[in-house]
């Protein structure tokens, strides 16, 4: 499985952290960028790169990190096939997948600590969609949408 990360400045130390667990975790890895801590560097320049990636490769996730993490979140829907959630908690994150077949996590570095954001990782590559056909037929009506812009 492939793991494309992005982040900006504020989200730089917590993605080095994390690409760092997930690897060692026998996880594929690409980080997107940034590749060096720019403190006037914007997310949309990454989190965009690693959600593009993610919509390309069939299977792959995507995890956007940052200040806050919504703005990261806001610029991977953005994205054609791109289903990102803010994650904020465990359960968040398991029903992201579970229930919406997210396929990119946003995380902010001010509301988790880095435990807590392996965690959620972890949980969110882990955690299969449940394909029952309430949540097919949610998924699908939301590619509908895209479809019709």
């Amino acid at each position: 499985m492939k793991i494309y990360l992005g982040a900006d400045h504020a989200g730089f130390e917590f993605k080095e952290k994390i690409k760092e667990f997930l690897m060692s975790g026998g996880y594929e890895v690409e980080d997107c960028g940034a590749k060096t801590y720019e403190p006037n560097d914007d997310y949309p320049d990454f989190c965009s790169v690693a959600a593009k990636k993610t919509a390309e490769n069939h299977g792959s996730f995507g995890i956007v990190l940052g200040k806050s993490g919504a703005g990261e979140a806001i610029v991977a829907n953005k994205i054609k096939g791109i289903r990102a959630a803010l994650g904020v908690n465990e359960e968040n994150v398991r029903l992201a997948r579970e229930h919406n077949d997210a396929n990119v996590l946003s995380l902010g570095s001010i509301f988790c600590d880095t435990e807590t954001a392996k965690k959620l990782a972890k949980l969110f590559l882990e955690t299969p969609f449940s394909n029952e056909e309430r949540h097919v037929r949610r998924v699908n009506k939301i590619r509908e949408l895209e479809n019709n812009q």
